[in-house]
């Protein structure tokens, strides 16, 4: 590693004649950080009664393959960047299946019977994607619902190896920030369901080191962004 920074540094030192020195700092740090991988811990947490091994392989996880429809929502791009702590540092975590399922505007999960809904056959807002050489796996999806008992999150599984009966397994959720969820589910389809009667501060799962869940989040056109970075101790 040492060796790529500094023939990343020599080589932008012979380029840099005539610039400032705030532009070749900065264009040092850029290069630098692009060859660390992020070594950022996270808690796991439940599963929930709401995953199913549903095996549906793509990065656009708002249709229904079953009719082809659209879940409606705000659009929320997902990037997740995965890396391997082996005591030593961290390393991009290539080939790794990350898995996300979460409910629809309205409180709602597919290919499910709960109280309150039953979705058998439906498979809105899940998937998965394999992380590639650079341990990143991207989605698109909307910005999740609420329903009571829970404050607003998304599940989410990664697996050292594709294949569900072997290799390592973290599973957690993620969370929002209170004041974009506020502002968010005031439209449309959100504000059907009404005010939420949980919050992050209500919330007894959040309460368990949720707020080292949280996304951070950027606006995105009509949506948001958001990555989420993780560093995995597979031994």
């Amino acid at each position: 590693m040492l060796g790529l920074v500094g023939t990343a540094a020599a080589a932008l030192f012979t380029s840099a004649c005539g610039r400032s020195q705030a532009a070749i700092r900065a264009q040092a740090a850029e290069l630098t950080a692009g060859s660390i991988a992020s070594c950022v811990r996270r808690p796991q947490q439940i599963e929930g009664p709401y995953f199913v091994e549903e095996q549906l392989h793509r990065s656009d996880i708002r249709s229904d393959p079953s009719d082809g429809s659209i879940r409606p929502g705000v659009p929320l791009r997902l990037r997740f960047q995965v890396s391997r702590e082996d005591g030593r540092g961290c390393a991009p975590l290539a080939n790794a299946a990350v898995h996300v399922w979460q409910c629809d505007a309205h409180g709602v999960y597919s290919d499910v019977r709960d109280p309150s809904f039953d979705t058998r056959g439906k498979k809105f807002l899940r998937g998965y994607q394999l992380t590639n050489d650079r341990g990143a796996a991207e989605f698109v999806t909307i910005y999740p619902g609420w329903y009571p008992g829970r404050t607003v999150h998304i599940h989410f599984k990664i697996r050292s190896d594709p294949s569900a009966s072997r290799g390592f397994e973290f599973t957690s959720q993620l969370y929002f920030d209170e004041k974009v969820t506020d502002e968010v589910h005031k439209l449309p389809p959100y504000d059907a369901k009404g005010r939420r009667s949980t919050t992050n501060g209500t919330d007894l799962l959040f309460r368990r080191r949720g707020n080292q869940l949280v996304l951070p989040l950027t606006q995105n056109g009509q949506g948001y962004s958001g990555t989420f970075e993780i560093a995995l101790q597979l031994t």
